[in-house]
């Protein structure tokens, strides 16, 4: 079973396109158009080793929160499309990891 997913938002203020491969091997585009939403998207892919494409226009000069607001409501259509029925998920565990520069 391919664990994947293409989701589409449109708003008055955004247009959102995600595409998701929760098997790949952290390989990602990403264009939302505010730099940090950017950064930790892109962490999130290659640390989580999906790959992820994120392509977002929204009125970000008025201010960043629709986009950002959006973008977090269809990456996680994407997940939940691309999960299925959750089969193989057992558990659920959590760590921390220092990044970048923090040590």
């Amino acid at each position: 079973m391919m664990r994947t997913s293409e989701v589409s938002r449109q708003t008055n203020e955004t247009q959102i396109e995600i595409k998701l491969n929760l098997d790949g091997t952290g390989k990602h585009e990403i264009s939302t158009g505010v730099g940090f939403l950017d950064h930790m998207l892109t962490h999130l892919a290659v640390h989580g080793l999906f790959d992820l494409t994120v392509k977002a226009q929204g009125d970000l000069h008025i201010d960043v929160h629709h986009t950002v607001e959006d973008v977090a409501l269809a990456l996680g259509q994407a997940f939940d499309k691309a999960l299925g029925d959750r089969k193989g998920i057992v558990r659920m565990g959590d760590s921390f990891a220092p990044m970048d520069e923090t040590l």
